[in-house]
């Protein structure tokens, strides 16, 4: 005997058009006067592709402009270059909330390395910054191009050890996330408030 199988709730239905949605100005009157023609870039990662994907093919037949796409790469977890992070591990990532001692522990301690596995052996034939995580990382968080350039040779020649991208890149995340603790301290309800009140922006178009 077949069943026939149940639909989908409408909220399921729906979902991708409301994912769309925002891709168009029309959608935000208070802000862009009502105007259809305002161009929009949408950075996102590529789960959410489709979606956009599907507001660019429908765009033309509204009128509306085809919305832009920038995909974005995501920080692999601490543990090795293709497992994710998440929530339920602890020290699968670097969270916001972390301490100082924290991020240095989990650094130290789960942060693949690219490393070989004696000191003699990293000398002769170097480190691998393709499955290094604190280089990974680095090529997120080091802003000077050119003193990340100078990193790669000399970790991938042996030069330098796995322990020293390390410490380069827990000074790093430790400013990143401290500073990122302070500055939220200073974020009080009615800045919260004014944020997120509908209110006409004084743009020039």
């Amino acid at each position: 005997m077949l069943c026939r199988p149940s639909c989908p709730p409408k909220s399921e239905l729906l979902f991708p058009y409301n994912q769309a949605v925002p891709s168009f100005s029309s959608a935000f009157p208070q802000i862009f006067k009502g105007k259809t023609d305002v161009p929009c870039l949408i950075p996102c990662r590529i789960d959410q592709d489709l979606y956009f994907r599907m507001a660019r093919h429908v765009a033309p037949q509204m009128e509306f402009l085809k919305p832009s796409l920038m995909h974005s790469k995501l920080l692999r977890a601490l543990q090795a270059a293709n497992s994710k992070m998440s929530a339920s591990d602890p020290n699968s990532s670097i969270f916001l909330k972390d301490t100082g001692k924290q991020i240095k522990e989990k650094i130290n301690k789960y942060a693949y390395s690219g490393g070989r596995d004696t000191v003699k052996e990293h000398q002769e034939k170097g480190g691998d910054c393709s499955v290094d995580i604190a280089f990974q990382y680095l090529t997120y968080f080091e802003e000077n191009d050119e003193q990340l350039e100078k990193i790669r040779p000399n970790y991938s020649s042996g030069e330098i050890f796995s322990g020293q991208i390390k410490k380069i890149l827990i000074e790093k995340l430790t400013r990143v996330v401290l500073d990122h603790q302070t500055r939220k301290k200073s974020i009080t309800e009615d800045i919260v408030r004014g944020f997120m009140t509908p209110r006409q922006l004084v743009i020039d178009f």
